[in-house]
C-alpha cells in the first residue's frame, strides 16, 4: 500500500500546505490505489481524473495566502453520487439519471472546492439514497473492504467503502434515516450527522426540510472534525444555513472535554438487537468510564418514532420524486415507488399528527439533555450481512413489513434534529465491524467531536484503516 495513501487526512493536508507533496501526487497514489481495489469493491465507479488534474493546476496557480479554516489545500476527495459536481456524470444511482451531466456543482461541493478540496469521484449510492444497502442498476452492488461478501451499507456506503480501503482520505456523504451512520458503522469508519443547517446545500426541492443532511465522513475523528471545518458554514441560498462556529471543530479534538453524564441505550426501548451487536456495544461502554464519564442506562421516550419517520419520509419522498415516479416509474426501483405511493396515499391529518408528533420528540430531547451531556446507543440493529440482500427482513424473531422499519435506531434520532456520529466500538466474533451513535445537543457538533476523539482514544480504534479488502 501506498505510503500516501496510509497518511491520515490531517498528515496529507498538512505535507501539502508545506509542499512536501504535489496535489497531483495525491490524485495519482488515489487513481493507483482505486485500480487496486475498486474491481473487489465498487465504491468509486465515476472517475473525473482530468476535471481533477485540471483543479490541481488552477490550485498551483493561486497565489500564497492566508487560507479559510479548514483549507485542504488540494486534497482529493469523493462526493457521494446523489450530489452534483459541475461537468461530471451524477447518475443518483437511477436509471432515470443515467447519462446525466449537471452543469454547475451543488452549494456543497462549490464550497468544498472554494477551500481547496479536489473532486476526483463520485462515489456509489443506492437509488436516489433510498435503502441503507449500496446497489442501483447503473453501477451494481458496492462491497464492504471487511469481506467483501457483505453489504457495505447505504446509503452512503461507496463513499464509506472508499475511506475503509484507502481510495481517499475523506468523501462526504448525506443521512435521511442513518445513510452516514450506518455505513460508518458497517465499514469501521467515522460519519456525523449534523444538525440541519451546519452544512449548506442545494439547490433542491425542499430546502426548508430538516430530514435529510448532508455530512462528512472519514477514516478517524480527527479526520472528521477537519472535514466539518471545511464543509460548515453559511451560505445566503440555502435558507436553513448556519454560520460556522468561532472555534474550530478541530480544536474539540486537540483539546477535549470529557461527558460528565452519557446516558447509554442498548436499544432507545423501541427496537430489537442483534446478540452479537448488543453485546459489543455494551462491553464498549467502559471505554466512557475510562476516561471518566459516570454511564446510565437510559433513552429518550421515542415510542413512535418509527411511525412519525414513516410518515414524514413519505410526504418528503412525494414532494421531491412524486412527478418523476409518474413520468418514468419503470426505470425506478420497486421501493422508491412503494415511498411515493406513501405518500400519496397518507391524509393531510396524518402528516400533521406526524408533525406534532416530532414536535414533542424534539422538546423530550431538550429535556432529556438537561440531565444528560450524551446519549450513546448501537448505531445499527445487526452487524454487517449479504451484499445479496436489498434489506433486513428478521431480526432475532421480529420480522419488518418494509425496506426502512430495521432502520429504526438511526431513523428515530434524525426527527431531534440534532448531531450524531457513528463511530467504531468493535468487532463481532466473526470480524466484522459494530459501531455506536453518539448524539450530543442540537447545535453541539463540538461537543460530540469532543466526546468521540476521547472514546476513539481509549478504544484503539482510530487506525484500523485503510486496509486491503477481504
Amino acid at each position: 500500500m501506498n505510503e500516501l495513501i496510509k497518511m491520515t487526512a490531517q498528515q496529507a493536508v498538512s505535507a501539502l500546505k508545506n509542499k512536501q507533496v504535489k496535489p497531483e501526487e495525491m490524485i495519482n497514489a488515489a487513481l493507483n490505489r482505486i485500480r487496486e481495489t475498486d474491481h473487489l469493491i465498487n465504491a468509486l465507479p465515476t472517475i473525473a481524473e482530468d476535471r481533477a488534474m485540471q483543479h490541481a493546476a488552477l490550485l498551483a496557480k493561486q497565489p500564497e495566502t492566508n487560507q479559510k479554516r479548514g483549507y485542504l489545500y488540494g486534497l482529493p476527495i469523493a462526493v457521494k453520487d446523489l450530489k452534483d459536481v459541475g461537468g461530471v456524470r451524477t447518475t443518483k444511482g437511477s436509471r432515470a439519471f443515467e447519462h446525466n451531466i449537471p452543469e454547475r456543482s451543488d452549494f456543497m461541493v462549490e464550497n468544498l472546492e472554494e477551500k481547496g478540496a479536489i473532486v476526483l469521484a463520485k462515489s456509489n449510492t443506492p437509488e436516489f439514497g433510498a435503502g441503507a444497502t449500496t446497489f442501483n442498476d447503473v453501477f451494481g452492488r458496492t462491497h464492504n473492504p471487511w469481506n467483501i461478501n457483505m453489504t457495505c451499507g447505504g446509503s452512503s456506503g461507496g463513499t464509506a467503502a472508499a475511506l475503509a480501503s484507502g481510495q481517499v482520505w475523506l468523501g462526504t456523504g448525506s443521512d435521511l434515516g442513518g445513510s452516514l451512520r450506518i455505513p460508518a458503522s458497517f465499514c469501521s469508519v467515522v460519519g456525523i450527522r449534523p444538525s440541519p443547517g451546519r452544512i449548506a446545500a442545494g439547490p433542491k426541492d425542499n430546502p426548508f426540510g430538516t430530514l435529510s443532511v448532508d455530512g462528512p465522513m472519514a477514516r478517524n475523528v480527527e479526520d472528521l472534525a477537519l472535514a466539518l471545518d471545511t464543509m460548515a458554514g453559511y451560505n445566503s441560498s440555502d435558507p436553513l444555513s448556519l454560520p460556522a462556529p468561532e472555534t474550530p471543530y478541530s480544536e474539540s479534538v486537540r483539546n477535549p472535554i470529557v461527558p460528565k453524564r452519557v446516558a447509554y441505550s442498548p436499544d432507545l426501548g423501541i427496537s430489537v438487537v442483534h446478540s452479537e451487536v448488543r453485546r459489543v456495544a455494551e462491553t464498549s461502554m467502559v471505554h466512557f468510564e475510562e476516561i471518566g464519564s459516570e454511564v446510565t442506562e437510559a433513552s429518550i421516550d421515542l415510542s413512535g418514532a418509527n411511525d412519525v419517520f414513516h410518515v414524514l419520509r413519505a410526504h418528503q419522498y412525494l414532494g421531491s420524486l412524486g412527478e418523476l415516479v409518474r413520468e418514468s416509474g419503470d426505470l425506478i426501483k420497486p421501493e422508491v415507488i412503494w415511498n411515493v405511493e406513501q405518500g400519496r396515499e397518507q391524509t393531510v391529518e396524518r402528516v400533521a399528527a406526524a408533525e406534532r408528533a416530532r414536535a414533542d420528540i424534539f422538546y423530550k430531547t431538550a429535556s432529556f439533555f438537561e440531565e444528560y451531556d450524551l446519549l450513546v446507543t448501537p448505531t445499527v440493529i445487526v452487524p454487517p450481512f449479504s451484499v445479496e440482500l436489498r434489506y433486513i427482513t428478521d431480526v432475532e424473531g421480529v420480522h419488518f413489513e418494509d425496506y426502512i422499519s430495521w432502520l429504526v435506531m438511526c431513523s428515530s434520532l434524525s426527527l431531534t434534529a440534532c448531531p450524531v456520529i457513528s463511530i467504531p466500538c468493535g468487532f463481532t466474533e466473526d470480524g466484522l465491524p459494530v459501531g455506536v451513535q453518539l448524539m450530543a445537543p442540537r447545535g453541539r457538533e463540538d461537543l460530540l467531536i469532543s466526546a468521540a476523539a476521547l472514546f476513539e482514544q481509549s478504544t484503539g480504534l482510530g487506525n484500523t484503516v485503510p486496509i486491503d479488502p477481504r
